[in-house]
């Protein structure tokens, strides 16, 4: 991983931070205001826009991102994918506006989703406009190569949503605030944004014509098939939303979203590697570096599990006390679809980067076909058991169908031409979290107090997990030294201090160098930390003894 990638990583992972606060503090206030019933509408609402917007935008979003970041040698590239791009963006949010007004209009959106529910589609084909332009603005920053403006545009986005929508729903306005609350913030970043794109490349060049060898039909066969990937993507997340609210009343909608939500809270790190793997990965593929490649994603398959692993059994541990706390005791029934969606989020988490490093060469068949599978596993199974089994159903089917991700997409990465698994050290990964799971999953339960609990776990677990890791060789000591060495100054020049000692005195791997020292210190605490939770009882070893 050279410094320029790390460093977009590093843009893009401390954006999706300060949003997932933000989120993390908004989200409870909407459900708390809006009430379950409520919400489950507002979350079925944003579910059908974001189905319709992937015919709208996601083929351009995808197209101005990679092929920026491409060096073809032609004059004036940039600004000839600028303007093409934005003039399809132009044509396709108009129509696409047009057609959802129509339909509202005509009674159509009252047949299919209820009268109640109509007007809100008016609203959303305002949004169609306004949010095509925001994420055209992103998507072409980031494909100059400026996370550090397009990443703050994303924070923006989401301030300007709060300080909007919470007032509005505070006082009554309903969903309609939540709604407007969005449209606002999307014309801000969408203002911002073009301005700083007219920094880099005058808008004019929407008016100019590209010469005649400009790619436009590979641009446009792109467009088809990343559109094709990201429906099917977009599916597995929201499928089971729009299944639900046909099949149960809002507020199980509701309660179902608030799980979801949490569940997809571990997903903010691969998610952030996937945004910035499309376009860094781009210029590899195009050298036929193949085995940098496959050793970057199968480290990356081995940090994603990691870290996503850790949360995820943290947030198990804490699901009974962290739910009601997070949103109240209407959201109890939360918890149990919640722990059935973990084991999924996990999967799809191991996906994310593998994927990105798929788009990153450009033909997207075998992406298209890995994710095609799992989106019609979850489909099928959302229809078989949210009609019996509501929440419980759709948790079951979508964990199932986010785990199915990482295994076609495995299938999908080896026909590509490059290897996810090489040194991603699955079953020591899993022996990790198996290991640590049992102390972190004790220590919740041995604390009555929920504050204290909350305080607790996470960071002891953190500690927990990573001691095993080191233990059993998911992770090397030096390792997360070397990427953090790759990061700006001046946490990357301690941290690679740190790395160039830590790899000079463990060389030879002889009875006296660190790692040998540090794995014995490390299987002496362990194994002291399971007897002692044994002899305090904060264990159960199954073992009932008898009193005589």
């Amino acid at each position: 991983m050279n410094r320029s990638l790390a460093s977009g990583v590093f843009s893009v992972v401390s954006s999706k931070i300060v949003v997932l606060v933000i989120t993390a503090l908004s989200t409870p206030l909407l459900y708390r205001f809006l009430g379950a019933a409520a919400f489950g509408e507002y979350a079925f609402l944003l579910s059908v826009f974001a189905i319709y917007m992937i015919f709208i935008s996601s083929g351009i979003t995808d197209g101005v991102r990679k092929f920026l970041a491409e060096d073809r040698g032609v004059a004036n590239w940039s600004e000839y994918v600028v303007g093409f791009y934005f003039r399809l963006a132009v044509l396709l949010s108009v129509i696409g506006a047009l057609l959802l007004v129509v339909a509202t209009w005509t009674g159509l959106v009252s047949n299919a989703f209820g009268a109640d529910l109509s007007v809100y589609f008016y609203v959303l084909a305002a949004l169609v406009i306004s949010a095509q332009f925001r994420d055209y603005a992103r998507k072409t920053l980031m494909g100059f190569g400026l996370e550090r403006y397009s990443e703050p545009l994303k924070i923006l986005d989401k301030v300007g949503f709060v300080v909007i929508a919470i007032p509005l729903v505070y006082v009554g306005v309903g969903v309609m605030g939540a709604l407007a609350g969005h449209l606002i913030a999307s014309l801000l970043v969408s203002l911002v944004g073009l301005t700083l794109i007219h920094r880099q490349v005058s808008l004019s060049c929407v008016f100019s014509s590209p010469p005649e060898r400009f790619p436009r039909r590979q641009m446009l066969t792109f467009n088809s098939m990343s559109i094709a990937l990201i429906f099917l993507m977009m599916s597995l997340y929201h499928i089971d939303i729009m299944m639900l609210h046909r099949f149960r009343e809002s507020s199980a909608v509701g309660n179902y979203k608030a799980a979801l939500t949490l569940a997809e809270f571990l997903w903010f790190v691969p998610m952030a590697i996937q945004t910035v793997f499309v376009h860094s990965t781009s210029e590899l593929w195009s050298q036929n570096r193949l085995r940098e490649i496959s050793e970057l994603a199968s480290r990356t398959t081995r940090y994603t599990f990691l870290i996503t692993a850790v949360m995820a059994v943290g947030l198990a541990a804490l699901a009974d006390v962290a739910v009601p706390m997070y949103f109240g005791p209407e959201a109890i029934p939360a918890i149990m679809p919640l722990l059935l969606l973990l084991p999924g989020a996990l999967g799809f988490a191991l996906a994310r980067p593998i994927l990105a490093v798929s788009q990153g060469e450009g033909t997207l068949r075998y992406p298209v076909v890995a994710t095609g599978g799992a989106a019609v596993i979850n489909f099928a199974l959302n229809v078989i058991l949210i009609p019996p089994f509501g929440m419980e159903g759709a948790a079951i089917a979508t964990s199932i169908g986010y785990g199915s991700m990482f295994l076609f997409h495995c299938w999908s990465a080896r026909h590509v031409g490059f290897d996810p698994l090489a040194d991603a050290r699955l079953t020591r990964s899993v022996i990790t979290t198996v290991l640590a799971a049992v102390p972190i999953v004790a220590l919740s339960a041995a604390i009555s107090d929920r504050w204290i609990a909350i305080a607790v776990v996470p960071p002891t677990g953190l500690v927990i997990f990573v001691a095993f890791a080191l233990l059993v060789g998911a992770l090397d000591l030096a390792e997360p030294f070397e990427v953090l060495s790759k990061f700006p100054d001046p946490i990357g020049t301690k941290a690679d201090t740190i790395y160039e000692w830590l790899i000079g005195s463990d060389r030879s791997n002889e009875p006296g160098s660190t790692r040998n020292w540090l794995q014995h210190l490390l299987f002496v605490a362990g194994l002291s930390l399971l007897l002692s939770g044994l002899a305090f009882g904060i264990l159960d070893p199954g073992i009932q003894t008898v009193t005589p």
